[in-house]
């Protein structure tokens, strides 16, 4: 049985008084998008540098095809990273063609433009792109040596909705020329759409895995109603029934809707503003690593 393409074991990272990866061990086969999500200051960004070798760890290891991470992992590897400088006075397709030039073999320049709609800002100064531009051709950037393992870390913070879902599109293009993908983010949203499996990295540690639907089945009822909580009635927090207290709103998860109502409606709880969804990726991420405000 040949090993997953990337191979992390027992990932450690310590620094002075704080352990900020505490025995981290994952797979990550061939062809799937990996999203690594957690709170701030869970361990995810530490993780995946070490993975790129950007850090050195503690202890532990990260193999590629199974050897440590040499030279063939940086001729297969592309990175997106949460922050990176272009160099200044330069065009989009100036840019690329320098960063191509790294590489003995990858796509043409004329490729990646296309693969990432710039063919409009070819001529245009990296300076003067837009938050979603920008993006786009650091993205392309990222694809340049035709990468079989692709990072991209939190590549969306910080756009709008309508260049977040410009940026999905193209991810999921990518997912289909068998890409690897090992994603992080903050958005559970964009997790769910493009991520095959999820990890949830809490105080160093992998807390849960799995694909994004089977974590929610093993979690969680089938539906999840949501009321008002200034709407939700003192006495009614004594029910049967299973009570997530948040700031602005009351949650209960069940598998019988129609009990669930008709008790809701015995108590005379206000149901105008009633809203029953079903359970999603946040409440999974908020159930298992807690509602307080990380530093």
């Amino acid at each position: 049985m040949s090993p997953p393409l990337l191979e992390v074991r027992d990932l450690v990272k310590k620094y002075a008084t704080v352990t900020a990866v505490d025995g981290i061990s994952l797979g990550v086969e061939d062809g799937i998008c990996l999203g690594l999500l957690g709170p701030n200051g869970a361990g995810k960004t530490t993780s995946i540098e070490i993975m790129e070798g950007i850090l050195a760890p503690t202890s532990g290891e990260v193999l590629y095809r199974g050897e440590p991470l040499g030279q063939r992992f940086k001729e297969e590897a592309g990175i997106l990273f949460q922050k990176t400088a272009l160099q200044d006075f330069l065009t989009v397709r100036q840019s690329l063609n320098m960063f191509r030039g790294l590489y003995t073999k990858g796509l043409s320049v004329d490729e990646v433009v296309r693969l990432c709609a710039l063919e409009k800002l070819e001529k245009r100064d990296t300076r003067k792109l837009s938050g979603g531009q920008q993006q786009r051709l650091l993205l392309a950037i990222a694809l340049v040596n035709d990468p079989t393992l692709l990072f991209l870390d939190e590549p969306t913070t910080g756009l709008d909705p309508q260049a977040r879902r410009n940026f999905w599109d193209l991810v999921q293009s990518i997912k289909q020329r068998r890409k690897t993908i090992i994603l992080t983010t903050h958005y559970m949203d964009e997790a769910e759409l493009l991520c095959d499996e999820i990890a949830i990295i809490d105080r160093g540690r992998i807390i849960a895995r799995g694909a994004p639907r089977r974590l929610l089945r093993e979690h969680f009822a089938e539906v999840l109603l949501e009321l008002p909580r200034q709407e939700f009635p003192a006495a009614a927090r004594t029910l049967p029934l299973k009570l997530i207290e948040a700031s602005d709103r009351v949650e209960i998860t069940t598998n019988d809707l129609d009990s669930t109502l008709r008790v809701l409606m015995d108590a005379r709880v206000p149901l105008n503003d009633l809203r029953i969804r079903p359970p999603n990726l946040e409440d999974l991420f908020l159930e298992l690593t807690g509602k307080e405000l990380r530093a």
